[in-house]
């Protein structure tokens, strides 16, 4: 069940899904241990705006059925497959699952393009009673000072205008978004990979303001960005740390 976004659909990643696919960071254990510490039962759990099923593939290890949401067709068919995930292209605010289904529902790096006040409607509707609601994202990556300042000009700067209003709330952390939950506070988490220069580049060219800047410039504002990075990456490859933030609430 793919992307949900809300009434006036934007889907920005069909188009890159398999680089979507293939450098697009992974979440840590720790993260989902701390999410199922909460949950009463692992029976069905809807991973909402899935991608290419990320959250998706690691809820499957848990519980006996994940429904994987989104409105891409083409991140769909380039997800991560196990036979007990369903995936399928669908919004968020209106759904076909049944009243009060699901154990644990969970929204990865895309809350903040959902409609999120009908989609919380629809997570009252379809979540059981006392069910887990988690969504989550994670902020920009830091490796050393030196690239750290070339990053944050070039996300603020060089592509600061392209990047839609939404992602304004990812730089919030969520908190300025509406969460009509049972709230839990849930502790900071990282996530850490030893990435080579290409694989950090590979990541950068998936996001959505790179994505606009291309198409209305005729140029990959990431090629300038490999010149002022190279000379800095010393290694072959480097630590690279993305800090995870988290809203938990039940129903």
């Amino acid at each position: 069940m793919p992307y949900i976004y809300g009434m006036n659909s934007k889907d920005l990643f069909s188009q890159h899904s398999k680089s979507y696919a293939q450098f697009r960071p992974t979440y840590p254990k720790e993260l989902y241990d701390f999410l199922y510490a909460h949950c009463q039962s692992f029976d069905l759990a809807w991973d909402c705006a899935t991608g290419n099923g990320q959250a998706a593939r690691e809820l499957a290890l848990r519980f006996k059925k994940v429904y994987a949401t989104d409105i891409s067709e083409k991140q769909i068919e380039s997800a991560y497959t196990r036979e007990n995930i369903f995936y399928s292209v669908a919004r968020a605010e209106k759904t076909s699952f049944e009243s009060e289904s699901f154990d644990l529902i969970t929204v990865a790096q895309a809350f903040h393009w959902l409609d999120v006040t009908s989609f919380m409607e629809e997570v009252k509707r379809v979540a059981k009673p006392k069910a887990m609601v988690a969504v989550w994202g994670y902020s920009l990556l830091s490796i050393n000072q030196e690239i750290d300042e070339i990053m944050l000009s070039f996300y603020k700067n060089t592509i600061g205008s392209y990047w839609d209003k939404e992602r304004r709330h990812v730089d919030e952390a969520y908190q300025d978004l509406p969460f009509p939950l049972n709230e839990i506070k849930a502790p900071s988490f990282d996530m850490s990979f030893e990435w080579t220069r290409d694989d950090l580049l590979g990541y950068v060219n998936t996001w959505s303001a790179v994505q606009k800047y291309i198409s209305r410039n005729g140029e990959n504002p990431v090629d300038q960005l490999t010149l002022q990075i190279r000379p800095l990456w010393l290694n072959p490859t480097v630590k690279v740390t993305f800090p995870i933030f988290m809203r938990l609430g039940s129903v």
